[in-house]
């Protein structure tokens, strides 16, 4: 048959300290999650995310400024300020 033995059952004061070992690490998580989701938290990690694709839009990975991109926004805004202008002009 089998040679298992029974499992030993923990006593009063072992559950105890298992219990309140379990608290202080839930006690833990919870602070851990309620950290995260500071709104302050929040808005400084999504900050950090657009600076990061900012910079991974205009430059290189070795640092150099992606001169193509920067100019195609700068045409891009040009165009738009010459018809908000036109748009103004003619509705004089």
């Amino acid at each position: 048959m089998s040679d298992s033995k029974p499992a030993a059952t923990p006593s009063v004061a072992e559950l105890q300290a298992q219990i309140e070992a379990t608290r202080a690490r839930l006690a833990g998580t919870i602070d851990q999650l309620t950290t995260k989701a500071a709104p302050s938290a929040l808005l400084e990690r999504e900050k950090e995310n657009v600076r990061a694709r900012f910079v991974n839009a205009t430059k290189t990975p070795e640092g150099d400024l992606r001169t193509e991109r920067v100019a195609a926004v700068a045409a891009a805004l040009a165009v738009v300020l010459v018809v908000r202008y036109l748009l103004k002009r003619r509705g004089r």
